[in-house]
């Protein structure tokens, strides 16, 4: 499983949960004791104890993720796929982006309908159909180029989604599946703000494709690569150059999916 640090978790699911609509199926509003696995630092376990009048627990393999969970519900240190809790402990067992992580997410799965006595729920995003919009003309294409070479040599399925996560669900023995769409955008804007300037100075470096190497070279040719890099900083450059003017503008939606079962 892929490790993030709490800011990364923090900054990819800012603002998610603004319209609460796609969670209906979760039946929040009648919940005695929800668990989070894999809960990171804690931004869909806010918002389940906002929403649920009964309690909500979190958990994750990552202490230093937890303690900052810990500051919103109750947490605990485990693995996904040994929850440390009996069986039925839960009517309702959920995660968000964390199958698409794992190297056996039907493992995990089983293990989530073990400790729920009703309702299991995956929220997971297809990275495949990501869209970015952007006034300067090269980000766009050149982030599908990236992004296509990632999805491809990124060892887990970072592509699930719902007809995926439905599969899992069905493989796993749980039944009476649904699923309902999600689509998480994040925007940049005047007036920037100190991460958007951050952001904009490691496009102009290619720090995130540097990062990444490893993952993208095999989809790409080292030839490919180096001219993805060189393409990339040129578009960091012009990034920086229009937030001068006040200038840039982008929109980027990830769709994320919904997907509920019984056990």
């Amino acid at each position: 499983m892929r490790e993030f640090s709490a800011d990364y978790l923090r900054r990819t699911r800012e603002g998610m949960w603004e319209s609460r609509d796609a969670l209906a199926d979760l039946e929040l509003d009648s919940r005695e004791r929800v668990l989070d696995v894999g809960c990171g630092t804690g931004e869909l376990a806010r918002v389940l104890a906002d929403e649920t009048p009964g309690d909500v627990f979190g958990t994750d393999a990552d202490p230093r993720l937890l303690s900052v969970a810990r500051e919103f519900v109750p947490c605990v240190a485990g693995d996904a796929y040994r929850l440390p809790f009996p069986d039925d402990s839960f009517d309702l067992v959920v995660c968000q982006a964390l199958l698409i992580n794992l190297p056996e997410p039907v493992r995990a799965v089983r293990e989530f309908a073990r400790v729920s006595s009703d309702l299991v729920a995956a929220i997971e995003p297809d990275n495949a159909a990501v869209s970015v919009e952007s006034t300067v003309p090269e980000e766009r294409s050149l982030s599908r180029t990236a992004r296509e070479a990632y999805v491809a040599g990124t060892a887990t399925d970072i592509t699930l989604g719902g007809e995926g996560t439905r599969e899992l669900f069905r493989t796993a023995g749980l039944h009476d599946s649904s699923t309902h769409p999600h689509h998480h955008a994040k925007t940049v804007e005047p007036p920037y703000s100190e991460r958007d300037i951050e952001a904009a100075k490691r496009k102009a470096t290619a720090s995130a494709l540097t990062d990444r190497r490893d993952t993208l070279v095999g989809p790409l040719s080292t030839d490919e690569y180096d001219d993805l890099r060189a393409e990339w900083r040129e578009m960091g450059r012009e990034t920086i150059r229009q937030m001068g003017g006040e200038e840039y503008r982008r929109a980027e939606v990830v769709p994320f999916y919904v997907t509920t079962a019984r056990v």
